[in-house]
């Protein structure tokens, strides 16, 4: 009969998997970011140079805030290797189609983000995507083309039509402040930061209300589009 394994035996597959991933992530983000390695070092090395002679001085002993230095160094150092990889993901998407699907599949909670685009324009071949919560509709566009602005105005006033009394959040993504425009990088965070106006029922009513509506991207297609092809890269959201 086999024998069964032990907890640790069956754990170590699991961290071994998990190492690796750690190192393909650090491999990438040192690839596109040649600061990463410096960046990482001087995050493990800082608070060791401050444990150790205030555990000095107050031991007698340096081992303490070398081994305390140590631990917290190692936060910091997976921390800066986090945010870096982040910023390489968003590098590699950017000016993607979908680029904004991707950064808003990122929030965590608070909007329903619908996976396919709500509206298309047949003729520039620019997207909107749509998403909900209890702030209201969001729609983002990936650019501030006329093509797209005159989607986004179109969309927003049929949502406003349809949704009287629901906020509709116009969001256009790029990198001029002075024209309103958020950086991809930080758009999860801007929608994250937008102040609740519904109730939790109300938003989840709204959210039902969006997806009873008829698509009107379904009769826009031209032929040799697929917007499901919109879709996130999750591969390089996460640094593979």
């Amino acid at each position: 009969m086999p024998r069964n394994e032990s907890p640790a035996a069956k754990a170590a597959p699991k961290q071994r998997g998990r190492l690796k991933q750690i190192a393909q992530v650090f491999q990438e983000t040192r690839k596109a970011d040649a600061s990463t390695v410096p960046f990482m070092l001087l995050g493990l090395l800082a608070p060791i140079a401050v444990a150790v002679p205030l555990t000095w001085l107050a031991f007698d002993s340096p081992w303490y805030g070398l081994f305390i230095g140590l631990m917290i160094g190692i936060l910091v150092a997976m921390f800066i290797l986090a945010r870096k990889a982040e910023s390489a993901a968003y590098s590699r998407i950017a000016g993607q189609k979908g680029a904004a699907l991707a950064a808003m599949g990122s929030i965590r909670r608070g909007w329903n983000v619908e996976q396919e685009p709500c509206a298309l324009d047949a003729r520039s071949q620019e997207m909107l995507f749509r998403a909900s919560g209890r702030a209201g509709v969001a729609l983002v566009s990936e650019s501030s083309t006329g093509g797209a602005m005159r989607l986004l105005e179109k969309e927003g006033k049929r949502l406003e039509r349809l949704l009287p009394n629901v906020p509709v959040h116009k969001i256009i993504v790029g990198d001029d402040k002075d024209k309103g425009e958020v950086p991809l990088p930080k758009l999860a965070a801007h929608m994250t930061r937008m102040k609740p106006v519904l109730t939790k029922e109300e938003a989840a009513a709204v959210a039902k209300r969006l997806q009873a509506m008829p698509n009107p991207i379904r009769q826009a297609i031209p032929k040799g589009i697929d917007p499901t092809r919109a879709r996130p890269n999750r591969k390089a959201m996460r640094g593979r």
